[in-house]
Formats: C-alpha cells, structure tokens, sequence
C-alpha cells in the first residue's frame, strides 16, 4: 500500500516578545499563527475498522494538536523564562494573564522545533509527523521536516 501524507491546518492568535533583539520584535506584540500539521502513514486496510482508507482519522489528529498546541498557546503570551522577560510574565500571572514560559527565544523557528516534539509525541506508533510549517506573517513562516531531522 502507497504511504500518504495528509494535512491539517490550524490558527491561533499568540503575544511573545523576544528579549535581546535589536528590532522592533523586542517589543511585546502578537500575531495570527497558522499552523499546517502533515502526517504521513498507510491508509488502514482492514474493512471491518470504522476509519478503513484512513491514515489517521482527521478528527484524531486535531484533538492531539489542539491539546498540545491551540488550547495552551491562543491568546497566550510567551517569554524565555531565562531572561529577564520572567518578571514581567509574573506582573501578568498576577493580573490574570495567559502566560506562558519557555526555555527557548520564542521565535517561530523554535517554536516550530517545539511543537515538532509535542506532536509526535502523541502520534500513533504507525504514523509519522512528516513536516509542520509555522506561518507567522502573511509572507513569514518556519518550516520543520523529518527528513531534515534525522
């Protein structure tokens, strides 16, 4: 049987500031991501499986991504935890905001390595995350593949 990839898309809307910078990136700002999840696998050939013909049921694949990445990042804010940014993401904890802290700068490079390791980490053992692709700004995006990961 032919493997196939297929993809799902995701938005969510994310504040991060990246400390040290020297643009305007420095400053805390957000952004509309979109995220394209690509998975690869054989389609299931057993008839009597309700999900025969599928490599992983789309609805399956959205509820991983959405608990490892949507629900936790829209409408979060989200800082190095190693900088001095963590004060102020405590000033926010305290006032109620979504915050989240990270070990990395938050670019979408990073985030995209990030993301890579939550997803597959839930993935079925017979499906393989083949690439994910960030899209930050309507012409800026980060892309992660399997391949080149090896």
């Amino acid at each position: 049987m032919s493997k196939i990839r297929i993809t799902k898309q995701f938005s969510f809307e994310t504040g991060h500031a990246l400390y040290g910078y020297d643009g305007k990136c420095k400053n805390v700002h957000g952004h509309s991501y979109k995220l394209s999840v690509t998975v690869i696998g054989t389609p299931i050939l057993d008839q009597s499986n309700v999900k025969f013909g599928m490599v992983i049921d789309f609805s399956d694949l959205k509820k991983i991504v959405r608990e490892e990445i949507v629900d936790l990042f829209d409408h979060a804010t989200v800082f190095n935890k190693n900088t001095p940014h963590v004060e102020l993401a405590e000033e926010l904890k305290k006032r109620g905001h979504h915050v989240i802290l990270v070990d990395y700068q938050p670019t979408s490079e990073n985030m995209v390595v990030d993301f890579a390791k939550k997803i597959s980490d839930r993935l079925p053992k017979e499906i393989l995350l083949h690439s994910l692709k960030l899209q930050e700004t309507e012409s800026s995006f980060a892309e992660w593949y399997a391949s080149d990961n090896l």
